[in-house]
This record gives C-alpha cells, structure tokens and sequence, in this order.
C-alpha cells in the first residue's frame, strides 16, 4: 500500500521542515508516483499565488522555534525548567531540524571557546609557573 502524505505534510517537505526519515520517504515517493509529484505541484502553485494556510505560515515563520539566544541558554543552563522542558521537547521529540541545527553550531562554538580558554589558562600557567620558581630561591 502505498502511503498517503497530508497536505500540510508536502507543505513542511517543500519547507524541509520534516525529520529527514519522512523527507527521505516523500523524496522516494516522488519518484515512483507521479500523481504525488502533481499533487506537490500544485501545493507549490497554491503558495506561489500567494494562497496560504494558517500551518504553512506557522512553519514558515517558525513561531514555535526558539531565538539563538534561548537555544544558547539551554545550553548554559540558564532557563527555567518548563521552557527548558519544552525546548528539549521541540528540538528532540518534534526533530526540528533548524533548532538542532543551531543547537549543534552553539554547541561547536561553546566547545572551540572552552579550548580556547584552556589553552589560555595552560599558556599563563606556563609563562608564570617561571616566575614563581625563580622569585621563590
């Protein structure tokens, strides 16, 4: 049986706003159907016209994704529980693939930071480790 994929399901493929196994399933589905290519299509037609529906712009603004700024906090711990909760909910359980996508940036970022100042601690501990040597003969 072939599957059936939602309007708004083809709406989040044309957004790449889908967890990359159901991308990865309309993506095959294309190529062996050609009435779910026409179906798409038009779906893509009804945007270009400008005909909207209230969960395309939900996504494409993505009013439930969190700022870069919110993300970093849950990173640092710095958030309350609930929205902490609901942002590992968004990101792990919902996939959204731009969350994680900045959330594995910031982490990159937070990790080469911590490098840095830990070759930087090594580095005057080092230099002054010197010092302390010779103004203690």
């Amino acid at each position: 049986m072939e599957p059936n994929f939602t309007a708004a399901e083809l709406e989040a493929f044309l957004d790449e706003a889908l967890p990359p196994a159901m991308m990865t399933a309309i993506e095959t589905e294309l190529r062996n159907r050609p009435e779910l290519a026409r179906e798409l299509a038009l779906t893509l037609s009804r945007r270009d016209r400008g005909v909207h529906t209230i969960g395309g712009v939900w996504r494409s603004e993505r009013l439930t994704c969190a700022t870069r700024e919110r993300l970093g906090s849950l990173l640092l711990g710095a958030l309350d529980a609930e929205e902490a909760d609901y942002l590992r909910f968004h990101i792990e359980t919902i996939g959204c693939r731009w969350c994680q996508a900045n959330l594995a940036d910031l982490e990159s970022l937070q990790a080469e930071a911590q490098e840095e100042a830990h070759t930087r601690r090594r580095k005057y501990f080092q230099s002054s480790a010197g010092y302390l040597g010779t103004a203690q003969d």
